[in-house]
């Protein structure tokens, strides 16, 4: 795809931190076909907020890349109700594998943060350069504080020590290992499971908050990865590259789509005492279009996919 890589995962020995979560676990699977020796540590045998136990991993196992897709993450109730955590526990993960990778010179890192850390009124479609030109989301503040520190500690190393450490800004993600909880997921599987739950139990109507009118974009998980090997292969530059797909769709019109997949026929109801939130989310990605890469999976394809993972999952758990 496009221009030959400047970086090549042939041979190399590559540490995906978080690899266990859903972004992570999607860039083990993308790594599969680089012929590179894959390294992943479970979070019993090594606690990245422990500087001495990270420093200690990376010497013992010297990795000549690495991916960093780990962090502690949550919907607006959590972050609202432990910002301490999310605030420390994010900054001593991304610091302590960042200084690591550097102590034992390790040729290539790739961070990966949140679009929640552009300003919550920041114009539409946001731009790489929209960071730090406004206030941010206050429910998401503790965690977007975290993921700006983790840009510019990789900005630092690269200017300080010249090192290649570049990051990339995904959009909202879904797909296999996504979190379905009510209480504390996100938005398109928080509508998987409640139209699967309504068409299982014969509901006449699934509810949704608010209008339904606000927009915003959703990047299949399997698209992230090959964008962060993409850009693993052929990117080095300072700043953050967005990650998206282009293209956002209002959240009434998920919802029937959703529904359509599911198998749900009944009506959707809106709860209009319920917010709407930010009216539009969009990321701008034309500088990873000037790169020649693109998302390849579809919404409804993607959500089908998603759909058949969450039933396998429940299938697993009433064996």
């Amino acid at each position: 795809m496009g221009a030959e890589p400047i970086y090549s995962l042939a041979g190399r020995r590559v540490f995906v931190a978080g690899h266990r979560g859903m972004a992570g676990s999607a860039i083990v699977r993308r790594l599969e076909a680089e012929n590179c020796t894959i390294l992943t540590a479970p979070r019993g045998d090594l606690d990245l907020i422990d500087q001495a136990a990270t420093r200690a991993w990376f010497t013992e196992h010297q990795p000549d890349t690495v991916f960093v897709a780990a962090a502690k993450v949550g919907g607006i109730l959590a972050n609202d109700a432990y910002p301490a955590d999310f605030l420390y526990d994010n900054l001593m993960i991304e610091a302590n594998v960042i200084e690591a990778a550097h102590r034992i010179g390790v040729e290539k890192l790739l961070f990966l943060g949140s679009s929640c850390i552009y300003p919550k009124y920041a114009a539409q479609p946001m731009a790489e350069d929209a960071l730090l030109t406004g206030s941010l989301e206050p429910a998401k503040e503790w965690y977007a504080i975290a993921k700006i520190a983790g840009i510019k500690l990789a900005q630092a190393y690269r200017k300080q020590h010249g090192r290649d450490f570049i990051s990339a800004m995904p959009t909202n993600l879904y797909g296999p290992g996504d979190n379905f909880s009510l209480e504390t997921s996100h938005v398109l599987p928080a509508l998987i499971r409640k139209a699967h739950e309504a068409k299982a139990s014969g509901a006449a109507s699934l509810e949704i908050w608010g209008t339904g009118t606000p927009r915003r974009e959703f990047l299949h998980v399997d698209d992230l990865a090959d964008a962060c090997v993409f850009l693993m292969k052929h990117y080095s530059g300072d700043s953050h590259v967005n990650v998206g797909c282009g293209e956002d769709i209002e959240i009434g019109e998920l919802v029937r789509l959703i529904a359509k997949v599911v198998g749900f026929e009944g009506d959707i109801v809106h709860d209009l005492s319920k917010p709407d939130g930010t009216p539009r989310k969009l990321l701008d990605v034309s500088m990873l279009q000037k790169m020649n890469w693109s998302a390849a999976i579809d919404l409804q394809s993607g959500i089908s996919q998603t759909y058949q993972w969450y039933v396998g999952q429940l299938e697993r758990q009433s064996d």
